[in-house]
């Protein structure tokens, strides 16, 4: 099993190469940062922290991509991921074209995770309605798939269209990222991975024991095969039980929350995660 770390990286917190290289430097696998364009000042829809404030942190959040290509440019080893990309939100042409860059300069270092959003008045302001973003995301998603993939892609869907077309660079790793899928378990969110996704992001390990076979009965029903299906938990703790269960049941990447804070208490807290590693 693997051990990655996520940060909301943001103008006020340690630099993003600087963290990369001390993650690589202790042993990590991987880092994860998450995307939200803008926060608005009304509050349609309450934090899904469960705190009565949105914290500080959600609204100076780092573009992921820039954030990530520095991240990727100081090491050799270390993967880097969105935790999650709010894909309905963006222009599809120029994700992919982004994501097919970042995996080209990280030498096949990207984890393409995603996500459909849950704050209304953000989704809204793209012009996206809220009840359609699963939608757009899907058509994103496979939009994108085909300019990954096809050296002549073409597309017609509801939300995106475009007719034949070049796109390069193409991904390293082929036949694109590894697209995993963050949202609560059930049958909309494991239809969605069936059809187009490689994998599952899950906050935290509540229920995975039952939720993991039912993802992979839904690929299978969907023709897949689902041992390639990578689970990665988001915001677990290092704890020796809980990590042995993770394994035990087919957790393939753990990804432990660092604070988004400056330098100091940064690396303090992920030379604890290192330690409380070091000793299993």
């Amino acid at each position: 099993m693997r051990f990655g770390v996520m940060i909301f990286v943001t103008d006020r917190s340690i630099g993003m190469a600087e963290l990369a290289r001390a993650a690589e430097e202790r042993g990590f696998d991987s880092l994860w940062v998450p995307e939200h364009t803008h926060i608005p000042t009304s509050r349609i829809t309450p934090p899904p922290t469960g705190d009565a404030e949105l914290p500080e942190q959600y609204r100076r959040c780092l573009d992921p991509f820039v954030a990530l290509t520095a991240a990727a440019a100081v090491t050799s080893r270390l993967r880097v991921g969105t935790g999650i990309c709010l894909v309905a939100q963006r222009e599809p042409l120029a994700t992919a074209k982004a994501v097919a860059s970042l995996d080209l300069v990280s030498g096949g270092r990207f984890n393409f995770g995603i996500g459909f959003g849950w704050n209304r008045d953000e989704i809204e302001h793209h012009g996206i309605e809220f009840s359609k973003r699963r939608d757009v995301a899907r058509e994103h998603v496979l939009a994108m798939q085909r300019l990954w993939a096809d050296d002549e892609a073409a597309f017609a869907g509801d939300h995106v269209r475009f007719t034949p077309s070049w796109s390069w660079p193409k991904p390293v790793q082929q036949p694109w990222p590894p697209i995993l899928l963050g949202g609560a378990a059930g049958p909309r969110l494991f239809s969605h991975i069936a059809e187009y996704g490689d994998g599952w992001m899950p906050i935290g390990g509540s229920g995975l024991t039952r939720a993991i076979p039912e993802l992979r009965r839904a690929v299978e029903e969907a023709g897949r095969d689902p041992s390639g299906l990578q689970v990665i938990t988001f915001g677990s703790i290092p704890d020796p039980g809980k990590l042995q269960h993770f394994d035990d049941i087919g957790v393939a990447e753990v990804i432990l929350q660092l604070p988004s804070a400056p330098r100091d208490p940064v690396l303090s807290a992920l030379d604890g995660h290192a330690q409380a590693l070091s000793e299993l």
